[in-house]
């Protein structure tokens, strides 16, 4: 089956969204998403959207802290960019009918979170991406230009070069292969405008905060149509997830300690003042490895995170979604500490995009946690992501459309997919292992503290997993599982890949073999790209 759209938007959290309402009013919009379209990261973001509101704060001071939580690598420009115009974004997303929490005097009430020096996070109680999913989604469906294809799954992204066979020196992105899950068949989407908007890759990890859905799959798509890959070794984990046998990895907001929760051991001491000044608001990349060494230094299997001497009424109003989730798991958090470790949240890494979110294989667009901007440096600013979303949104859509009215879109037929002599199989043990077995050593060896033996390790077991996937892949029809194995066996292999070339520790590469930073050699961004 051939679809044709002007735009082709692969994933539905505020990237894709945004991008797709805003390209909807200049053409057809196709809209895939691998599970129900509210599946999406920015769903289970709870802290919230940072941007320049107050008096108190300016410009200056935001671009500083992000620069300072950057470590050093940020891309000044695209800072400055993203800050500046984050005010209008988020009128865009109150228009949309995004619904911030104000205060007692109608006025938008702002938090603050690790790395910033102001109180500048706009949130909705503590399920602000929620919030944001609710009315954009709302928005999208209700969209006359907009068909959206839930339970699909992209494969590979359909380009010249690989229609040609060949390298060319122009490479256009025509589409993409999908699958529908329910029906067991392979689509064409032909579009002009092909967008990534599809996630992280926080399946890569064994413990992450992420949804099921974040299996990397658009930068190991566009690292195969040939797009430039940049900083993959800076995944960032999250420090706080709560610790219970029984919870999936439940993310504990940074707005708590915003609020004035304290880490403390088991017997009850506090420990962030003896690895950083801001104590518990230290950028995240110090928090979580403060957290793994005292976990390590003294055997135990999690910290606490203690806010029981605020005010209980204030916790259960501020709170309303963690306090209700904790309860469920028999802990009162105005009563008890919470258990908590960390666990893979952010990559930080990504797709290579230019100013207008364009990659460098052309009518092929990158936003949102796919795509590597250098907004977000060796380690990002909390609350940063879902900003850099909305503004690159609207960047990559102004110029998609004047894309649409520019260019020549003679393209080529895309053929049908061919599943050869592929057979269903009947041994899917290979992907349930290959899977666990990924996740396993690329959280004991390439996770929150790394060694150059580590990682060589891990580069062995991902180029014989890499194999036994290949031949598997070409001789089974695909199926949803097989393609996100594939995936993630690939983001894994550009993680290490990225680990083994920066030697140094800057931000969330922390290697014990090369302790300190390294700016004369390595104060800018690792890349890769696939040789055809």
């Amino acid at each position: 089956m051939k679809l044709q759209s002007d735009f082709l938007v692969i994933g539905s959290g505020i990237a894709g969204l945004s991008f797709a309402l805003q390209a909807a009013a200049h053409g057809k919009v196709a809209l895939v998403t691998k599970r129900e379209i509210t599946e999406s990261a920015t769903n289970y973001a709870q802290g919230g959207i940072a941007t320049v509101s107050s008096k108190e704060d300016t410009f200056d001071a935001h671009v500083q802290d992000t620069l300072v939580a950057g470590a050093g690598i940020c891309h000044e420009d695209v800072v400055r960019m993203v800050v500046e115009e984050g005010p209008q974004v988020i009128a865009n997303l109150i228009d949309w009918g995004v619904q911030f929490t104000k205060n007692d005097g109608g006025v938008y009430d702002l938090t603050r979170e690790g790395g910033h020096s102001q109180r500048r996070i706009l949130h909705a109680e503590d399920i602000t991406g929620r919030e944001i999913e609710r009315a954009l989604v709302a928005a999208a469906q209700a969209h006359e230009n907009i068909t959206i294809y839930e339970h699909h799954i992209a494969i590979d992204l359909v380009t010249e070069s690989k229609l040609a066979k060949k390298p060319l020196e122009v490479n256009r992105c025509l589409g993409a292969h999908v699958l529908d899950i329910n029906a067991g068949v392979v689509k064409t989407f032909r579009a002009n405008i092909t967008l990534l908007a599809s996630g992280g890759a926080g399946k890569v990890y064994l413990y992450t905060c992420n949804p099921d859905v974040a299996t990397g799959d658009g930068v190991a798509m566009a690292y195969r149509a040939g797009a430039t890959i940049r900083n993959m070794e800076f995944m960032q984990f999250h420090p706080t997830t709560l610790y219970h046998p029984h919870a999936k990895s439940f993310l504990i907001s940074e707005a708590v300690r915003g609020e004035g929760a304290i880490l403390r051991r088991r017997d009850g001491t506090a420990f962030m003042e003896r690895y950083h000044q801001l104590k518990d608001l230290a950028p995240r990349d110090i928090v979580a490895r403060a957290i793994d060494n005292e976990m390590k230094t003294h055997g135990d299997d999690c910290v606490y995170l203690d806010i029981t001497h605020k005010d209980p009424e204030y916790v259960r109003g501020r709170f309303p979604n963690i306090y209700q989730t904790c309860l469920e798991y028999g802990l009162d958090m105005t009563k008890e500490m919470i258990p908590v470790v960390p666990a893979a949240h952010y990559l930080c890494g990504g797709v290579a995009v230019d100013f207008n979110a364009e990659t460098d294989v052309k009518h092929l667009y990158a936003i949102g946690e796919v795509a590597f901007t250098g907004l977000h440096g060796g380690n990002r600013l909390a609350s940063n992501s879902l900003l850099e979303a909305a503004v690159y949104a609207g960047r990559a859509f102004k110029h998609a459309v004047q894309t649409l009215g520019e260019a020549n879109f003679s393209h080529p037929d895309i053929p049908v997919w061919d599943s050869g002599t592929a057979t269903n199989s009947d041994e899917m043990v290979v992907v349930s292992q290959n899977w666990d077995e990924i996740r396993r050593f690329m959280w004991n060896y390439v996770g929150i503290v790394r060694t150059d033996k580590r990682l060589e390790r891990a580069m062995r077991r991902i180029e014989l997993i890499q194999k036994e996937i290949d031949e598997y892949y070409w001789n089974f029809i695909v199926t949803s599982d097989l393609i996100e194995l594939r995936n993630i066996a690939t983001v894994a292999e550009l993680i290490v890949s990225c680990a083994m070339q920066r030697k140094e520790s800057r931000g969330l590469n922390y290697n014990l073999d090369h302790p300190t930073t390294d700016d004369v050699n390595w104060k800018r961004d690792t890349f890769l790209k696939k040789q055809f």
